[in-house]
């Protein structure tokens, strides 16, 4: 298994105790400079070829350092054309300035929002580190989701690099949304709250499974 993530010592079994996303140190700093006015993207949707597939999204940053549950529920949520407040579902998610809890709390206003009951659950990678199996559902479950015209949103830390090979760092847990894949679902496609100057990025499925590690991801 290949991984290039660096986890810091916040990882340890009492901070994995805690699986919410909230920036902090130098990136918090940096993102609030640029959240004065949210941004919107839209990106264009790719039809289905052979192993590929890429959503529309109406992409909006967040709107502070602690809503990327919010926002990123928010961005999966627009390729299925809907449209909701990030204030109502940071109440119905628990969010704080400590972030969100858990992917557990994204899971519930999913199904809700997507009007299924079952349309989406989550899925633990307990682990420090994703094995081959891990990566191997992750990937089959990212192809399932976009194949059904929805997004997976995943809870993420610890810092990785893009195919374009630029490193995000979110040392203190973060939400991002998947959103597309490509050979076959090697390579997905992250619409990321963050920072509209990045707003999507390509990346592996293996780093994506690691980066997920100790934490967990809501899909089909």
């Amino acid at each position: 298994m290949r991984t290039d993530l660096i986890r810091k010592t916040a990882l340890t079994a009492a901070g994995l105790a805690f699986t919410g996303g909230a920036i902090a140190g130098p990136v918090t700093a940096a993102y609030a400079a640029s959240q004065t006015t949210p941004s919107t993207h839209t990106h264009t949707h790719t039809d289905r070829k052979s192993g590929e597939r890429e959503l529309a999204v109406r992409y909006e940053a967040q709107p502070n350092f602690y809503y990327c549950g919010p926002a990123a529920t928010r961005n999966a949520l627009s390729v299925q054309g809907k449209n909701i407040n990030v204030d109502d579902m940071a109440k119905e998610m628990g969010t704080t300035e400590a972030g969100t809890n858990s992917i557990n709390d994204i899971t519930p206003v999913l199904n809700k929002e997507t009007g299924k009951p079952n349309a989406y659950h989550s899925v633990e990678i307990p682990n420090p580190n994703a094995d081959a199996t891990q990566t191997d559902k992750l990937r089959a479950d990212i192809v399932t989701t976009v194949d059904d015209g929805r997004a997976v949103v995943a809870n993420i830390a610890g810092t990785s690099t893009d195919t374009d090979g630029i490193t995000h760092s979110f040392e203190g847990g973060h939400y991002i949304s998947v959103v597309g894949y490509r050979d076959g679902g090697n390579t997905v496609k992250i619409a990321d709250s963050a920072n509209p100057d990045t707003a999507s990025y390509w990346i592996s499925v293996e780093h994506l499974a690691d980066w997920i590690a100790t934490r967990g991801y809501s899909t089909s």
